[in-house]
């Protein structure tokens, strides 16, 4: 049986891989994050699987089926962190995985299909402002244009890589064909309080939904704080003020509709000069794609009237949008059929966050299995789940692997 001490036990040895003192920060690319591969790959091959770093940075861990080469059941989640993190998302899901594996080759035991482990890089998208660029090369979805994005520092992705060591020209390499993934299954701790409102270790995912980023840019006129009349300002950050609780307006406009400003930057950025150029990102998500939509299309009208008012010039562009991915039915079920087996009630929920899921469904098809964290706080120091929890999650993802039947 998989250990739960195991698992939480290297989720703490995880945390310690982080820039920030007293709390975990690990992005992509980073001293941290390398010590974090090292970290998983030597656990992978103590595990009893064929291990190594991919040229996008992903850790990636193979366990033989019955013969060699057969196609894989792919298990993962990310190992890169938001800034002040938790340290049970992403790393669980690898982790837990992993023991998975663990549990099998301590028996010897070989299945009809081979298991691969991938703790992708990168789902955040922390450091330069683009996600899940580990799990789009692997599903073929990621645009060579997106390496040219750069970091606060300008650095390219490209150059970060080469900086890391990896081969950028083998990138392409790392897309898999359809048939060779026989699906995408991914434990992740729940990020929302409706196990624990419900008193569930465990639930199983019936859909990710929809995210779409935007940047937006207002650019006005920078001037003295003490000597530009107020009604002769082109205040940008004014503006961009106007433009938040514009977007906060929109977002409340629907209960299955969330919106968010998580940066925002204005220039020069002296106390006694008046904002000159401001940027801030926009990021929408919605269980239904048109609901989405609808709100990217008033939050880009909203953007363009408060500046038009305040004689600002705008641009808005889009940074990345994923579709409502919704996780097989066939998939589901047998999720469902593990869960019911370890006598746990079985409850279907979506997941409100974004996950490696929807870059995969381009050659897969996915579902997700969550467990349950106290309050339902996440990307938060106080993210916490109980070892208990993390068994229940750890016996049914077994269950879920040992019994897996592919589709035909």
């Amino acid at each position: 049986m998989p250990s739960a001490a195991r698992i939480m036990q290297r989720c703490d040895a995880l945390a310690r891989h982080s820039e920030l003192a007293g709390g975990l920060t690990r992005v992509f690319l980073s001293r941290e994050y390398r010590a974090a591969t090292e970290e998983v790959l030597g656990w992978m091959r103590e595990a009893g699987m064929q291990a190594s770093l991919d040229a996008i940075g992903n850790v990636a861990g193979r366990y033989e089926g019955v013969r060699a080469g057969l196609p894989c059941l792919m298990l993962g989640s990310h190992l890169d962190t938001v800034r002040d993190a938790g340290r049970y998302d992403g790393m669980l899901g690898v982790i837990t995985a992993i023991e998975c594996v663990a549990a099998l080759a301590r028996q010897g035991k070989r299945l009809p299909f081979a298991i691969e482990v991938l703790g992708f890089g990168d789902e955040e998208g922390v450091r330069f402002g683009t996600s899940m660029l580990g799990s789009r090369a692997v599903s073929g979805t990621l645009d060579a244009a997106t390496l040219d994005a750069r970091d606060a520092a300008g650095v390219t992705i490209s150059d970060a890589l080469r900086g890391f060591g990896l081969d950028v020209s083998r990138i392409p390499r790392l897309a898999r064909k359809k048939g060779e993934v026989l699906a995408y299954a991914e434990l992740h701790i729940e990020q929302g309080p409706v196990l624990e409102a419900e008193s569930l270790p465990v639930g199983v995912v019936s859909a990710i939904n929809g995210f779409s980023r935007l940047r937006a840019t207002l650019a006005g006129v920078a001037g003295h704080a003490g000597t530009v009349p107020m009604k002769l300002r082109r205040d940008a950050l004014a503006a961009a003020a106007e433009c938040v609780l514009a977007i906060e307006r929109i977002a409340r406009s629907d209960a299955e509709l969330v919106g968010t400003v998580g940066r925002i930057e204005a220039k020069p950025g002296a106390i006694n000069v008046i904002p000159g150029e401001v940027q801030f990102t926009i990021d929408f998500r919605a269980p239904r794609d048109a609901l989405r939509e609808q709100a990217v299309r008033a939050a880009i009208a909203a953007v363009e009237k408060t500046a038009a008012e305040r004689r600002l010039e705008c641009k808005v562009e889009s940074i990345q949008e994923l579709s409502v991915t919704a996780c097989a039915p066939w998939l589901i079920e047998q999720f469902e059929r593990a869960v019911a087996a370890e006598g746990v009630r079985v409850r279907r929920l979506p997941s409100g966050a974004g996950h490696d899921g929807q870059a995969m469904q381009a050659i897969a098809d996915v579902a997700m299995l969550f467990v349950r964290c106290k309050d339902g706080v996440s990307h938060n120091p106080a993210e916490s789940i109980t070892e208990a929890d993390a068994g229940a999650g750890a016996r049914a993802l077994l269950r879920f692997i040992e019994r897996f039947e592919p589709r035909r």
